[in-house]
């Protein structure tokens, strides 16, 4: 074989072993690519499923926070509701301070009858303040006391030994002041010339007596019912419902 044919078959083998090098090391590389692609693949997926995973651990404590505050707010709702039925009761049963429009009556001896020096009169009988206690309901009086002693749905006026008591106090001197308070100004307003032309002046005075009314008041204090209530006839229910 003279040296050109033998310079082109080597030239031809080197290319052949060139190019299977070649496809080899390609072959080798992609692999090496593919794996390498894979794990940032796998590294992304699992870098946004942690994301995710923090997202939704985020939103139940969000919930779990405003469920949290709900029955909070539940409970304080009912608590205050309860508080403000207790209130509301207490104020019915005359047991606290009231403050808001009404009048003011005064009861005292006929100064008139003073000066002609007839007997003074000391006393008002618990007829007459039954029947005063009667007409100031009848004209939408709601809160009453008489000389400080607030009157509830259990008062009892009555005599022991010619001294009137209201559940127990003791109407000693003259002058005494009646408390009414009602729901508005129009209300005493309206409450206020009533009593002013009303038959229980008359009836005071025949006892040598005068009763005088005030003008409407928009702030008249009526005290709370200090003397303990006492229930008859009646039973805490027992657990259950039984009777």
């Amino acid at each position: 074989m003279d040296k050109p044919k033998m310079n082109v078959s080597f030239t031809l083998i080197a290319a052949v072993v060139g190019f299977m090098i070649a496809i080899q090391f390609q072959t080798v590389k992609k692999p090496d690519e593919r794996d390498t692609r894979d794990v940032w693949q796998l590294r992304a997926a699992l870098l946004k499923e942690k994301e995710l995973q923090s997202n939704l651990l985020g939103e139940i404590r969000s919930n779990e926070e405003k469920i949290s505050a709900y029955e909070s707010e539940r409970k304080q709702s009912k608590e205050q509701v309860l508080r403000d039925t207790l209130q509301e009761l207490k104020m019915e049963a005359g047991l606290t301070e009231i403050s808001g429009p009404g009048i003011t009556l005064k009861i005292e001896p006929v100064i008139e009858d003073i000066k002609l020096g007839a007997p003074v009169t000391t006393v008002v009988s618990p007829e007459l303040l039954k029947r005063l206690l009667n007409e100031l309901n009848m004209y939408e009086a709601k809160y009453l006391a008489i000389d400080g002693q607030r009157i509830i749905n259990t008062t009892v006026i009555r005599d022991i030994n010619r001294e009137t008591k209201i559940d127990g106090h003791t109407l000693k001197n003259l002058p005494i002041e009646v408390k009414v308070g009602v729901d508005t100004i129009n209300t005493a307003e309206k409450l206020s010339n009533r009593m002013k032309v009303s038959k229980a002046r008359d009836e005071f005075f025949t006892e040598s007596l005068r009763l005088t009314v005030s003008e409407a008041n928009p702030v008249v204090t009526i005290p709370a019912y200090e003397n303990p209530i006492r229930i008859k006839y009646m039973e805490p229910i027992k657990e259950g419902g039984g009777s």
